[in-house]
């Protein structure tokens, strides 16, 4: 405990505003990500292309991807969850919920460009977080856990990323099916409708780059 606690305390000087550290007997040290940190990745995943122009990609930069090639049965759940993320952040600008430059992109964006809110109001007035029903916490994990594989070229070749983007997309199916985004939250909440409007777009993002970077597979604005 004695040497945790040293170890934690040079660590809490160095990133004391990226973690909190907590030590725990019999000598863990637990790393729990700020809320601040956290929205700053979730707003990056909106607002930047992940990873390095398609490194990372198991297929290969060099490889096209074909709109118009018959699309696997077993991925039609993600394609379809990558459709309807973009269907309800173009329905949100239509609606004046968020505000994009470039509304209707000829394929599917890589990243959205958000006039306004920007950033997206992913912290309450406490600094807290606002998405906090265990669902959006379920895809919030993740999709953390499918960033980490992708910028892990150690292990990103072993891992079998169509199982990968179907428990991302099961993930946005729970999250769509249970935190509502119109209707009352739109009304009462705005703010949490439009940070869960970011959280669809950070995960189209994800769901894109897995589609056509890993598997080589169109991901389509609609089906």
């Amino acid at each position: 405990m004695e040497l945790a606690s040293a170890i934690a305390s040079d660590l809490s000087g160095i990133c004391e505003d990226v973690f909190s550290i907590q030590i725990v007997p019999p000598g863990w040290i637990h790393f729990e990500l700020t809320h601040s940190t956290l929205a700053t990745w979730l707003q990056s995943l909106v607002v930047e292309s992940l990873g390095r122009a398609g490194e990372q990609g198991s297929r290969g930069a060099e490889e096209t991807i074909d709109a118009q090639s018959p699309m696997p049965n077993s991925l039609f759940a993600v394609e379809y969850a990558h459709a309807r993320c973009c269907s309800l952040v173009l329905l949100a600008h239509r609606e004046g919920l968020i505000k994009l430059k470039e509304p209707v992109p000829n394929t599917s964006p890589a990243f959205w460009d958000v006039i306004s809110p920007n950033p997206l109001p992913w912290l309450n007035c406490d600094g807290t977080l606002q998405l906090n029903h265990p669902d959006e916490r379920r895809l919030i994990g993740e999709l953390i856990q499918v960033v980490d594989t992708i910028e892990c070229p150690d292990v990103s070749g072993s891992v079998k990323w169509e199982k990968v983007a179907l428990n991302l997309s099961q993930a946005f199916e729970k999250f769509w099916s249970n935190c509502r985004i119109w209707g009352e939250v739109k009304i009462t909440s705005p703010e949490l409708a439009q940070a869960r409007l970011g959280l669809l777009m950070a995960t189209q993002s994800v769901l894109k780059f897995v589609l056509e970077e890993n598997l080589g597979v169109f991901a389509p604005l609609e089906l």
